[in-house]
């Protein structure tokens, strides 16, 4: 996976993501407080739960493709037809899941690891046997080869140890840069946690950007036509497949749906890794500039997710594509009649997002911006009418 940050941002090129990324859950903590080994069992206990059904399904069915040479014709169309529905389902569920919220103040808590302490295990069992059963000549070789055995034992258990103090050290550092609202320390934990195995799925690249402590920006380009099949397979009364072009309506529906479930799986991710309010994100694909002929990475649809927002929606039972047209955006999923693809767009920037001051803001500060703002107002309306001008000083008056 080739990255590359800068200030405030960061670039990442997910080709080989599926080696270098961690899985749905990986390095997951509960919100409450425990040992560093237990949270590490709570880890791959959640890793183990985090697997949609779609996904299982999924595995089940490319395990009875390995047997298919066993079954019968009517059991192998069954089967391919099963596979083709589920592989749509996987990619028009991709929305439906999110890997476990992040609790950065509970992992400043997190107690560190217990460090290993040297035990006589081996020994003392060797003792009891020669008690039992004495043997002079074999006395000494046995305890000693029992010594070296509760020393290797040790050394084992003492790289284990610095090998966990050094990630939950790294980890708990990572928690206070990212509760104090370090820039570089969100697009680590981006780089690092965020599920870009699954992710790779939606494309080639992800950008991405810290504007503030509370908004952040994603600019990803998508893949979706090569993923949904162009073919139709179903299975007919004499129990055959029938495969057929699949029509250019339902293509561009299954598109949709998929580019909009992509945006808020992105979403959904950020904001469960990260304290934010708000994500804006745009999204790229290959097209044809009409323009110039030449084809290349073209906007068509970039959208603002609040996460209050985004925290009342039923992931279930939503339409993505009604979903995300429902938030401020810009782009109509429409395709070109021309090109097939979709329009391409102006994206959205900082000036779309409504914000809130910060808490921090000095209230004399807002009163001098205040007072400038209406200073101004009133010279422009001077200079357009004496008469306004008078009506403005006299209600500053009251």
């Amino acid at each position: 996976m080739d990255k590359m940050v800068k200030r405030g941002r960061l670039s990442i090129h997910l080709q080989n993501a599926s080696q270098l990324s961690k899985e749905w859950g990986e390095g997951q903590m509960h919100t409450r407080v425990m040992s560093w080994k237990a949270s590490m069992r709570a880890v791959a206990a959640t890793e183990k739960r985090q697997q949609r059904e779609a996904k299982k399904r999924q595995r089940d069915l490319e395990n009875r493709a390995k047997e298919m040479a066993k079954l019968s014709a009517l059991e192998q169309a069954r089967l391919e037809v099963e596979t083709y529905e589920n592989e749509l389902d996987v990619l028009l569920s991709i929305h439906k899941d999110q890997s476990d919220p992040w609790d950065w103040a509970a992992i400043i808590a997190y107690l560190p690891p217990v460090p290993p302490s040297r035990q006589p295990y081996n020994e003392f069992k060797a003792r009891q046997r020669l008690a039992v059963s004495p043997s002079q000549h074999e006395t000494s070789t046995l305890i000693q080869q029992a010594q070296q055995q509760d020393e290797r034992e040790y050394q084992d258990a003492m790289q284990t140890y610095s090998a966990d103090h050094a990630e939950w050290e790294k980890l708990s550092r990572l928690a206070r840069r990212i509760l104090d609202g370090e820039h570089a320390a969100y697009l680590q934990a981006i780089q690092e946690f965020i599920p870009f195995a699954e992710l790779s799925g939606i494309g080639s690249s992800m950008n991405f950007t810290v504007h503030n402590t509370r908004i952040l920006e994603c600019v990803f380009s998508i893949n979706g036509r090569q993923a949904i099949p162009s073919e139709v397979k179903s299975l007919t009364a004499s129990g055959k497949v029938s495969v057929k072009p699949m029509p250019k309506q339902r293509f561009i529906e299954i598109y949709q749906d998929y580019v909009c479930g992509c945006v808020l799986r992105v979403a959904r991710e950020a904001f469960a890794l990260l304290p934010l309010d708000t994500i804006l994100i745009t999204v790229l694909t290959d097209a044809l500039d009409t323009r110039t002929g030449q084809a290349g990475k073209q906007p068509f649809l970039s959208v603002v997710i609040p996460q209050a927002t985004l925290n009342t929606f039923n992931f279930e039972r939503l339409d993505p594509s009604d979903t995300v047209l429902s938030m401020i955006h810009h782009g109509d999923l429409k395709a070109s009649r021309k090109t097939g693809d979709f329009d391409s767009i102006i994206p959205l920037n900082m000036s779309d997002i409504a914000q809130e001051p910060d808490q921090d803001t000095d209230i004399n500060s807002i009163l001098v911006s205040a007072q400038r703002l209406r200073s101004e107002l009133s010279k422009q309306c001077a200079a357009l009418s004496p008469e306004l001008q008078t009506a403005l000083q006299e209600n500053g008056e009251k």
